[in-house]
């Protein structure tokens, strides 16, 4: 009798129960990276927008004169509002000639001249208030804040920070994105060796 052997394959099949669970985990990983960076990437886009359209930023504090309310470390945001707007109780960022800008809150208000307000201010961990008013036309209202977010996005701010960030974001759009026939041959060609096809051979 003349018969044909075929080679029979002793590894695990890419399509056993194993390798399905194992491919489906990473799937899940990688959808919820993507869905991360998503999210990550819809915010930037939505400051970047709201800084163009609303004259809406971010601004970090560096000391606590506003604590316990916003503390040292905090990040807010802010929107450019005409100063008569301003009022008792609100906190706004007043900017200063040749000094770095002051968020404080308004005790004070009263209509200037030329189309400016006079506005008396004191941090909220300040007993007394600041020893001037401010006559400004426009201040920076203050709509949320965040503790503690400036101390990450001061270290982001860091050129290897970037840098790294940068690299981990290509490479995981690079293995998300890279064909996965390609992936699926690879791995199975690591588990099982080369494929050998099949060979004839006669019995009698």
């Amino acid at each position: 009798m003349i018969g044909t052997l075929a080679a029979a394959d002793s590894g695990v099949r890419s399509d056993s129960p194993a390798s399905t669970a194992y491919g489906r985990r990473r799937g899940v990983v990688r959808e919820v990276l993507l869905n991360i960076a998503s999210v990550l990437g819809a915010a930037c886009i939505a400051l970047t927008l709201a800084a163009l359209l609303f004259n809406i930023t971010l601004i970090m504090f560096k000391t606590g004169s506003m604590s316990p309310t916003i503390p040292a470390g905090s990040l807010a945001l802010v929107r450019e509002i005409p100063a008569s707007e301003a009022k008792v109780g609100d906190v706004v960022t007043v900017d200063r000639p040749d000094q770095l800008p002051v968020t404080h809150r308004v005790v004070a208000t009263e209509p200037g001249v030329g189309g400016q307000t006079i506005l008396t201010l004191r941090g909220d961990a300040n007993p007394v208030d600041d020893p001037a008013p401010y006559t400004v036309s426009t201040v920076r209202i203050v709509m949320a804040s965040i503790p503690g977010l400036a101390v990450a996005v001061v270290a982001m701010s860091n050129p290897v920070a970037l840098g790294s960030v940068t690299l981990v974001v290509a490479s995981f759009i690079t293995w998300y994105f890279w064909p996965r026939s390609q992936r699926v041959e690879r791995t199975t060609r690591g588990r099982h060796g080369p494929d050998t096809g099949s060979f004839g051979g006669s019995v009698g």
